[in-house]
């Protein structure tokens, strides 16, 4: 469009040159038949205003196109170049295995190479602050954790505020949690325990993974809900505090349900409730903590996309529709089943409205508990 008005803008300003009268050229005779030609500018200049201003507004055009495809100048569509998505926990761990199963998909979707980049450390401080600090062109995201909604009342003088400096893209996956308990402790269900913890206050125990993570956190909400007095344990990661739990050494924990699942399959550990709001396809006869007494209850381990804050709304838009993509295709589904986990399928305003109910629940159960990152 643009080529075209330049190209029409050309020949009228031509044609109107050539048609002046000039002055190597000879003067008519006073008996000729041909009239001379008076020219002005007007008639030039108000062409050119008049195509200036068509310009104007074919750019306009051009550029709400180009918004609306994910182009980010009017020229350039994103992405232009391979996306690299900081991860803030090893690789192998559940995160990293989830991120992995969808970033082929998510390449292919956008037409660039999804670049993993693992930089584990203080509960995932250091990736959300790299992300905080990355350039908002889209081609720098987070994998986002619990951590978001955590971490501000767990760690002081952050470095970066997890609302106000990222831009939600979507959810990726959402894990549920399970509260377990040791078989010699003969305890079938969440109403039993509830009520042997009320009456023997402090002797009961749960292991977790370490002060401050999800699973901790989650059994502080419960502790917080049923009104019950329970010692914590925390280790050094998920595996060792299972390892106690399977060795009688500690009493119950809550872990998410893909680690905690072969061992419940096997009668090694009882399963008393399930943290989601529903019940989990893989132990359909457990009931939720909802169903078992303790309203309200949830507390699921989630990740997803984020952006640098300033991020545009069209790459946002464009890489929540290619994620959302992937995550419905069957392919995707037998995965997440696999790994036991949910397929969470969001838009950019609903995952940050979820970050935000998120922070205000943890709020309350890490201030009142005195929860502090260790």
């Amino acid at each position: 469009m643009l080529s075209k008005l330049f190209g029409a803008l050309s020949c009228k300003a031509l044609l109107i040159k050539s048609a002046s009268p000039s002055k190597s050229q000879p003067s008519l005779s006073p008996r000729s038949s041909v009239t001379p030609a008076v020219f002005s500018r007007k008639p030039l200049l108000g062409a050119m205003a008049a195509a200036a201003a068509a310009l104007v507004l074919a750019a306009g055009a051009h550029a709400a196109d180009g918004q609306a495809d994910g182009q980010t100048d009017g020229k350039t569509t994103y992405p232009q170049k391979p996306i690299r998505i900081i991860l803030g926990f090893p690789g192998g761990g559940g995160a990293d295995v989830l991120l992995r199963s969808v970033t082929p998909g998510l390449s292919e979707e956008l037409g660039q190479p999804i670049i993993v980049d693992n930089r584990p450390g203080a509960g995932g401080n250091l990736a959300m602050d790299a992300v905080a600090r990355a350039e908002p062109d889209g081609y720098t995201l987070l994998m986002g954790s619990p951590g978001l909604a955590t971490n501000p009342f767990l760690y002081k003088d952050l470095p970066f505020d997890p609302i106000k400096d990222f831009a939600p893209i979507g959810m990726v996956g959402s894990v549920q949690n399970v509260l377990i308990v040791r078989p010699s402790l003969h305890i079938d269900n969440v109403a039993d325990l509830v009520r042997y913890a009320k009456e023997h206050p402090g002797v009961l125990n749960f292991g977790s993974s370490g002060t401050g993570t999800s699973l901790h956190l989650a059994a502080e909400l419960f502790k917080r809900d049923a009104g019950v007095n329970i010692v914590h344990v925390p280790y050094r990661g998920g595996p060792p505090a299972m390892t106690d739990l399977l060795g009688d050494r500690v009493d119950m924990m809550f872990n998410v349900l893909p680690q905690a699942l072969p061992q419940i399959k096997a009668g090694k550990l009882k399963a008393l409730a399930v943290t989601a709001a529903e019940r989990a396809p893989t132990l359909p006869d457990v009931p939720t903590m909802e169903e078992a007494g303790i309203k309200g209850y949830t507390a699921t381990t989630w990740n997803g996309l984020l952006a640098p804050a300033g991020t545009p709304p069209a790459i946002v838009n464009r890489i929540n529709a290619a994620l959302n993509k992937v995550l419905a295709a069957p392919e995707t589904k037998k995965r997440f089943d696999d790994m036991g986990q949910d397929i969470v399928m969001d838009t950019p305003a609903e995952f940050a409205q979820m970050i935000k109910d998120e922070t205000a629940k943890w709020k309350v159960v890490i201030q009142e508990g005195g929860i502090k990152a260790q």
